[in-house]
């Protein structure tokens, strides 16, 4: 039976883009179905939220979709499916936002969102472009991308509390969180859909995921 992937919609500018790599990334072993009701997503078999914008506003137009917290919380943390968390997506699983004063998060993992602050005068915010990644965890979604650059393009980054809880770095005038996972949750900082091979390796390896 073909898995069902719920990708969830509430405005995000990637939704289009992920959804394109997504389907590239299935080959036809998984459907992906771009959703914000709240039934297909507590019965999804994996869930994807993407992101892009502020935080405090992209949390607000997801509480805005009727139930569509409730129902992630459902099928991730009751269900124990496997998810996925692009850009914002990946900041939204934080316990708060920094950006524009504070807002709450899903709470999820625990930390905070804040603005990267280089030390390095010439490294610039937001950051932007093609990164390699840094101590990149033994992780099945994150397996192929050791030694291959990724696309980022972000201003504020997910400080976890739990040093365990992140799974990738980066360097851009210092060093940062580029990735999370705990248990059947994970989060990337840098775009997929944007990351050419090393991107769809990513979503073909989270399709297969078995957490």
């Amino acid at each position: 039976m073909t898995q069902r992937v719920a990708l969830i919609d509430y405005g995000s500018g990637n939704l289009r883009s992920a959804e394109k790599a997504l389907v590239r990334a299935a080959d036809g072993r998984a459907n992906i179905v771009v959703t914000h009701d709240p039934e297909v997503i507590a019965k999804a078999d994996r869930v994807v939220l993407p992101g892009v914008g502020a935080f405090a506003a992209c949390m607000a137009a997801l509480g805005e979709r009727a139930g569509v917290i409730e129902a992630m919380d459902e099928a991730v943390r009751r269900k124990g499916r496997p998810f996925l968390g692009i850009c914002v997506g990946m900041q939204l699983m934080a316990s708060r936002g920094l950006e524009f004063g504070e807002t709450a998060g899903l709470g999820w993992i625990e930390g905070d969102v804040k603005r990267i602050e280089p030390a390095d005068p010439a490294a610039k915010v937001p950051h932007m472009g093609w990164n390699a990644l840094l101590e990149v965890a033994e992780h099945p979604v994150f397996r192929g991308l050791h030694d291959r650059p990724v696309y980022f393009t972000h201003s504020f980054a997910f400080f976890a509390e739990d040093a365990a809880d992140v799974a990738a770095y980066v360097d851009h005038g210092g060093r940062f969180p580029a990735a999370v996972a705990r248990g059947n949750m994970a989060g990337v900082q840098f775009h997929p859909e944007k990351s050419q091979g090393a991107g769809l390796s990513l979503l073909a390896d989270f399709l297969e995921w078995r957490p």
